[in-house]
């Protein structure tokens, strides 16, 4: 068991070596370059509150914007 210094979370099992930042270190270009990358991420399903009169309807939609969003992507 090891136990991580900053957290305090407990690992049964650590492969490779785990590599945190200071505190109060700026994160490195490539941290920042694939956050950045992360914050592009679309659902395509619109913003607000939908109300449907069956779980069927509701997953039409959900499908719909899945595949959207999959159409999208490999333009």
């Amino acid at each position: 068991m090891e136990r991580d210094s900053l957290t305090g979370e407990v690992f049964a099992r650590v492969i490779g070596r785990r590599r945190s930042a200071e505190p109060g270190s700026s994160p490195s270009p490539e941290t920042r370059r694939a956050l950045a990358e992360m914050a592009q991420y679309r659902t395509r399903a619109p913003k607000g509150v939908f109300r449907y009169r069956s779980h069927e309807e509701a997953n039409a939609d959900r499908e719909r914007w899945t595949v959207e969003a999959i159409v999208a992507a490999h333009r």
